[in-house]
């Protein structure tokens, strides 16, 4: 019987201006986010549809300009994985051992007005937590409810209620 390894899938840049005062991280984009180029591109994750309700950057709009309006209201996006094996799309698929982080020192560098760290989801703060120990500088850290269609626990209205504390920590 032969094993073959999973592909390895790689993140994205992190997507940021200098005067970034939240992050929000994901685990690692899935199949669809990886084959559009974008991040959560699957037209059934809640991400974008909830940036809209925040911050006017909803999935209505060209990639660019959600982009543009999420960086102008101070969110940084960025995945905790820099690149891992992984079949499929689920977190759950993630072999632990192939995880190699993204450099957050760096990004906290270039960006010294965070002041909030939110995690799409569970495993990007477990990632976190496993990975990261060692970030630039002691931040309030939030795991929300994952965006992607695979948490169906939650409805679009709670999870909204719940990234609603994204905003908050932007107008405090």
């Amino acid at each position: 019987m032969s094993t073959t390894a999973a592909p390895l899938v790689r993140s994205f840049a992190p997507l940021f201006r200098a005067d970034a005062r939240v992050l929000v991280l994901g685990s690692m984009p899935g199949a669809a986010s990886l084959a559009a180029a974008q991040y959560y591109a699957h037209p059934r994750n809640a991400f974008w549809p909830i940036m809209g309700a925040l911050f006017g950057a909803g999935p209505e709009l060209p990639y660019a300009q959600r982009l543009e309006r999420l960086a102008a209201a101070g969110v940084a996006l960025w995945d905790v994985i820099g690149c891992c094996e992984r079949a499929g799309s689920l977190d759950s698929a993630i072999a632990p051992a192939s995880v190699e982080p993204n450099d957050l020192a760096g990004l906290f560098a270039a960006c010294p007005a965070i002041g909030h760290v939110f995690f799409n989801g569970t495993t990007a703060a477990t990632l976190f937590r496993r990975h990261c120990p060692n970030q630039a500088r002691p931040l309030p850290l939030a795991r929300l409810p994952s965006t992607s269609p695979a948490h169906a626990g939650r409805n679009f209205a709670d999870k909204l209620a719940a990234w609603q504390e994204v905003a908050d920590a932007l107008a405090g």
